[in-house]
């Protein structure tokens, strides 16, 4: 039985949208896996525009639908269409765009607002007993969404193997459970259905991150 998979971005670039990488690397598991696709994105104006040469954001103007487009290759939908009868699945990449667009944690952390229909969406999932896929960043909207839920966003003492590691103190003080997992190593919540794993939270050669979004793809396709 195919598994239908909604897969929802939040623009195209690591700095202000969805990690191009790390998208990739779900669309090539789940296309190897036999999954049937479906892409989406909020139809909203992207917090900023970011220059990724010079890492410094511009005047420009951007629409995180528009930009999400990019990474689907034109064939993606507005979020507010997602039905969650339609699919057997949701995986959210990561990169700054969750962090800004789908969420205010990049300027708010642990007191952040999730974008409405994100959050209606991921509530939707877990309501109807379907499991959710984050990586990266990703794992922060179930820390808010889905309280005293179980995670991963790699290990919580910061070196530079893990420079970002004060997000896994952060969702410990949402009262959520952080389990320190590497790269290659996702953690499943089986209780809510929720698939975990860092991927560029690491500082971690791309083959090996490439390699833990298959890991988190294979376990929600198992839950699916």
């Amino acid at each position: 039985m195919v598994k239908r998979v909604a897969v929802v971005l939040s623009g195209c670039g690591v700095y202000d949208g969805t990690e191009v990488h790390e998208a990739s690397a779900v669309l090539v598991h789940l296309s190897r896996a036999g999954a049937k696709v479906q892409m989406f994105a909020p139809d909203i104006p992207q917090m900023h525009v970011v220059n990724h040469v010079a890492g410094k954001p511009t005047e420009e103007k951007r629409n995180v639908l528009q930009e999400s487009a990019r990474i689907a290759r034109g064939d993606i939908t507005d979020l507010k269409k997602l039905d969650v009868a339609n699919h057997d699945a949701l995986i959210i990449p990561g990169g700054f765009g969750v962090a800004k667009n789908l969420s205010s944690w990049a300027t708010k952390g642990k007191d952040c607002t999730i974008q409405p229909e994100v959050e209606k969406t991921i509530k939707t999932f877990h309501k109807a007993g379907k499991p959710i896929g984050l990586c990266c960043i990703s794992p922060v909207l179930a820390a808010k969404v889905l309280p005293g839920c179980e995670l991963t966003v790699g290990h919580d003492c910061e070196c530079e193997k893990w420079p970002y590691a004060q997000t896994a103190c952060a969702v410990k003080e949402m009262g959520c459970k952080h389990v320190n997992k590497n790269v290659g190593e996702v953690h499943v919540d089986a209780k809510n259905k929720l698939v975990t794993t860092s991927a560029f939270m690491c500082n971690a050669p791309i083959h090996e991150i490439f390699d833990g979004v298959g890991v988190m793809v294979t376990d929600v396709l198992k839950l699916a």
